[in-house]
């Protein structure tokens, strides 16, 4: 099977300079559609990669997205959410950018090229067997997040994919590669459209999906969630307030003597 980057294809769509709005944003919407069922198409090979990811989690390990310009920010964002969202550590889902942390907001000339510089970033981190390394690229030729693989591959460590071509150089170097087909963009090469759209929904699976097998939801709270702003600390009263059917005020000094929602659940079941 050849290697074709569909991504690179000729939109479906031509002369978008002379349609008006609403012509624009429905050919938009009607490309972002095909998006979920793309990804339903791959739901086998996400769920084998979760229970990959569970099982290495569980060990002590961690889990690692890698990846260049729009791939690495999609990948910095989901890992960001974790913490806050699940309660877990930062060091736990570690999102790596090529460029480093100033290409999170400019793009860093020619930082996507280099074939050793992603292993020289993952050991900086100390990588380990004990942990899980996803490689993003829409393309699947970025030699950035290749070599990282390749290198992790050599090492015996847990590699998977994220590409939006099929046979790729990248889904062919990882262990578990999950290639969700979503076809040319509207505006032609420009990934970050559905071919992002596809990633950070599947990198949404993966990490909730992952945080639920771990035992950070309750029901369908997040019980772990931080409580970092006033808005979060009224979802956990009344996380609170549900799950023990009391009130606002003994729920809130459940609240503050304990710090998580979880904490005071299992407190007051424990009185």
């Amino acid at each position: 099977m050849s290697f074709k980057k569909i991504t690179e294809q000729d939109s479906n769509y031509d002369h978008l300079e002379k349609m008006n709005t609403k012509e624009l944003l429905t050919n938009i919407n009607n490309e972002d559609k095909k998006v979920s069922d793309a990804v339903q198409e791959v739901i086998p090979q996400i769920e084998n990669l979760v229970d990959k990811i569970l099982l290495k989690l569980k060990g002590g390990g961690r889990l690692f997205y890698m990846g260049a310009g729009t791939s690495g920010r999609l990948g910095i964002l989901d890992a960001s959410e974790c913490p806050p969202t699940f309660g877990v550590s930062p060091d736990i889902v570690v999102g790596i950018i090529a460029g480093g942390d100033k290409a999170i907001r400019d793009a860093v000339e020619f930082a996507e090229d280099s074939i050793n510089q992603g292993w020289e970033d993952l050991k900086g981190y100390q990588i380990s067997e004990k942990d899980v390394v996803i490689g993003i690229a829409a393309s699947g030729t970025t030699p950035y997040v290749i070599g990282a693989l390749k290198s992790c591959n050599d090492n015996n460590i847990l590699t998977a994919s994220i590409s939006c071509n099929p046979n790729s150089p990248l889904s062919n170097t990882a262990k578990y590669p999950i290639d969700v087909i979503v076809g040319p963009e509207f505006v032609t090469g420009s990934s970050r459209m559905k071919a992002g759209t596809a990633q950070k929904l599947i990198l949404n699976m993966i990490s909730t999906a992952t945080m639920i097998k771990l035992g950070h939801v309750k029901g369908n709270k997040m019980v772990d969630m931080q409580l970092s702003n006033d808005k979060l600390v009224a979802r956990g009263l009344k996380m609170i307030m549900s799950e023990l059917n009391i009130q606002e005020t003994e729920a809130k000094k459940l609240l503050l003597e304990h710090g998580s929602v979880r904490k005071a659940i299992e407190s007051y079941a424990h009185q």
